[in-house]
């Protein structure tokens, strides 16, 4: 196989692993268009609190799928699982599509969330260990790209399906069946694509590790990468992985919590609130429903955009000044939309300023927000701690999540559209304080220099200790 079938068939590799990624934006930005329609009195007839269990079902779903799909995936293989997800996918996108009842909805869109949180672990994984390493960054955030590019998708979809309904009640259930789709499609991509050779070699599978690599890299570069793998493997089973014992010791409480505290920052900006109610904000603002299904669309494009902005901005600015200046950005975009909601209730002009704004917002959380949280979760978490430390952060992450999507609803019918964005607001403030104080910058160092940061802090409680006890 010559350079160019390499690079041929490690596009083909990445392009249907990525389905997962665009099955997971699809399904969650659907919930856009569709709840409003879903929530007539002749359809599932859902107030605020069960449109909020409909919309964020999902995201509880996600948060166990994230936490037992990474174990499922070491011991099964990366491919079997994305199948198995893509699987679950198909089956539950139909459940949802049928469902006739809302309690039969939120059961199957929980269940949906559990192939959405596995496909957001373990498409990174495998795309991250089939990458070489000179081009791992790139492709690995093409699922980043994917994940936005589902739910514009999605966005552009549901304005289309309403368009052409003809007040059909049902409609909402052909925006979700379209979901099957992409899930046949990776089903059957994964059929053709091969199993990670890092999986193979941790298996004790040396020979097929290489077939694998010689399918994508050239042949001596397939046998000293077969190599690296080995070396690094043997590295890791040497070292002894924290546990939640582990957190006694003070460097690994507070890095952790570190984590925790950089995943709960990406979402109480509120970002999933205008990701799953975008369409609701704009009809609360003062657009008719068909109107503002299209307008929603723009907030869609401003994703694509800025992720591919962010993308292009990782490797070139310190990450703690760009998390500020995101922070900054959605804050004021925040405070906005709760000022106009206030001062300009009932005029022509507020869906206007609202949707720029939201369109602001959005181009400061993925331009600079999202993609410097995933990074920095990366870059933080010492070999020994990064089991623990992911699980746990991205568990905090997706019940964050969760929790946004069920009470913003709720929020908006009880307290107003403006007052809402006031608490997200004050949010962003108490995120940018977190980030101000407590964030330190990882661009440049290693791992070992990061861990290194956090072990100081034990060192210099220990020498203030042992200086009291002589005084």
């Amino acid at each position: 196989m010559n350079s160019d079938k390499h690079k041929k068939f490690l596009k083909i590799i990445a392009l249907v692993s990525t389905f997962g990624g665009l099955l997971f934006g699809y399904d969650t930005g659907v919930i856009n268009g569709s709840l409003p329609f879903m929530s007539q009195p002749d359809q599932l007839n859902l107030n605020s609190f069960t449109e909020g269990l409909v919309a964020s079902s999902l995201l509880l779903g996600a948060a166990f799928g994230a936490i037992f799909s990474g174990k499922l995936a070491d011991k099964k293989g990366r491919r079997k699982v994305i199948m198995s997800l893509a699987v679950i996918f198909f089956l539950t996108t139909l459940g949802c599509t049928f469902a006739p009842n809302a309690g039969v909805m939120i059961l199957f869109r929980f269940l949906l969330g559990i192939a959405v949180g596995g496909a957001s672990v373990t498409v990174p994984t495998y795309l991250a260990e089939v990458s070489p390493v000179e081009k791992r960054g790139q492709i690995v955030t093409q699922n980043e790209l994917m994940i936005v590019s589902g739910q514009l998708l999605a966005y552009i979809f549901n304005a289309a399906i309403a368009g052409f309904s003809g007040g059909d009640g049902h409609v909402w259930r052909y925006m979700l069946v379209l979901a099957t789709l992409p899930a046949v499609f990776l089903w059957i991509g994964m059929l053709i694509v091969p199993e990670s050779p890092r999986w193979y070699a941790t298996k004790g599978n040396l020979k097929s590790a290489l077939q694998v690599l010689h399918r994508i890299r050239k042949k001596t570069r397939a046998k000293l990468e077969l190599a690296a793998i080995k070396k690094s493997i043997e590295k890791e089973r040497q070292v002894s992985k924290a546990s939640f014992r582990d957190l006694n010791t003070g460097w690994i409480r507070r890095i952790v919590f570190l984590g925790i505290g950089i995943a709960v920052v990406q979402q109480i900006t509120g970002v999933n609130s205008i990701m799953y109610y975008g369409t609701h904000i704009l009809e609360e603002a003062g657009f008719q429903s068909q109107v503002a299904l299209i307008a929603n669309i723009a907030n869609g494009v401003i994703s694509v955009l800025a992720t591919f902005v962010g993308m292009w901005l990782l490797g070139k600015v310190d990450h703690r000044p760009t998390l500020l200046i995101g922070l900054t950005g959605t804050s004021i975009s925040l405070f906005m939309i709760g000022i106009f909601s206030l001062t300009l209730q009932g005029t022509a002009l507020l869906p206007f300023l609202v949707l720029g704004m939201t369109v602001t917002f959005l181009a400061f959380q993925q331009g600079a927000i999202s993609p410097v949280t995933w990074l920095m979760l990366s870059e933080i978490f010492p070999l020994r701690l990064r089991g623990l430390g992911m699980g746990v952060t991205v568990f905090c992450l997706w019940i964050t999540n969760f929790l946004i999507g069920l009470v913003f609803p709720v929020l908006v019918d009880s307290v107003g559209l403006s007052a809402t964005f006031f608490a997200f607001f004050a949010c962003g403030l108490g995120a940018l304080a977190f980030v101000g104080k407590f964030l330190p910058e990882t661009r440049g160092h290693s791992l070992e220099q990061v861990e290194q940061y956090f072990r100081s802090f034990d060192d210099d409680n220990q020498t203030v200790r042992e200086s009291q006890q002589a005084d």
